[in-house]
């Protein structure tokens, strides 16, 4: 088919056609992704649910870079993919004390950069420094803290109630909005999330976390189970509004196209980047 071709076939699929095909590979990708999930957090090695948050943190950074700080120096992008993996080897290790210096080192090492290679007055350099830190902060520290999570007792199902807390709220979300959304929730960042659906997806949150917590009985149905459960979904909510205001403002639709229907790795890990450090605190210091 020529290239001509092609683009007339494609103007015969309608928007809402177009919709719907993306629905179709949405939870043909999730499908084929829940198994490999279950494997990795559940009987597969640990050193391979290690690796998976690695890729995911990798992929996350790059997408963010992308979107957001597309003109930053190649250098200091590439040190941060490096102190990333730093950050995961040493939490591998169970060396956790060493973590800080990590974290210190995503903000020092630009201001540096910047000192040795731009120093003379710059109107960007607050911007593009506060750009090269907010990416790991934002993406890949919450995203560590599944490493903790996972050495904690019965680690491996908290990661799973994390997930299907975060999942059933967006699912929820997405069909309560799609079959009686009426008024909109935040139209300046997200035109087509509204109240109808955010409520929907709290209580499909709820409901899926009463049947895990039913089935795998590694907390009391209590009032403050119930109090997590909300918060979480509430703050997964927020953080997915966080990066369609990202995307809006530079006038994307998706981070990327790794996923299939779904988008970018942010796209998909959007919720979990805010809902993962309120469940860390919790199981911390809450219980």
């Amino acid at each position: 088919m020529s290239e001509d071709s092609g683009r007339q076939a494609s103007s015969w699929i309608t928007p809402s056609q177009h919709r719907e095909i993306m629905h179709i590979k949405r939870w043909i990708t999730g499908l084929i992704a829940l198994p490999i999930l279950i494997f990795v957090i559940g009987p597969g090695p640990k050193w391979l649910l290690y690796l998976f948050i690695l890729a995911a943190s990798l992929a996350g950074l790059i997408e963010f870079y992308k979107i957001a700080a597309l003109k930053l120096p190649r250098q200091i992008q590439w040190i941060n993919y490096f102190l990333v993996f730093i950050l995961n080897l040493l939490l591998y290790q169970r060396l956790i004390l060493l973590a800080p210096i990590v974290i210190l080192l995503w903000a020092f090492i630009p201001i540096i950069y910047f000192l040795v290679i731009y120093p003379k007055h710059s109107e960007n350099f607050q911007a593009d420094v506060g750009k090269v830190l907010l990416g790991p902060v934002y993406i890949c520290l919450p995203l560590s803290m599944l490493v903790m999570i996972d050495i904690l007792p019965n680690g491996s199902y908290w990661i799973f109630f994390l997930l299907i807390i975060v999942f059933a709220n967006d699912t929820g979300a997405f069909y309560f909005g799609k079959t009686i959304g009426r008024h909109k929730l935040y139209e300046a960042v997200s035109p087509n999330k509204t109240w109808e659906g955010a409520l929907g997806g709290l209580f499909s949150s709820l409901v899926v976390a009463l049947i895990f917590l039913r089935i795998i009985q590694i907390h009391k149905l209590n009032i403050s189970i119930f109090i997590l459960v909300l918060i979480m979904s509430i703050v997964s909510q927020i953080g997915d509004l966080v990066e369609s205001m990202i995307k809006r403002n530079q006038g994307i639709k998706d981070s990327g196209n790794l996923l299939p229907g779904h988008g970018g790795m942010l796209d998909r890990i959007d919720g979990l980047l805010f809902s993962i450090p309120v469940l860390y605190f919790y199981l911390n210091w809450a219980i």
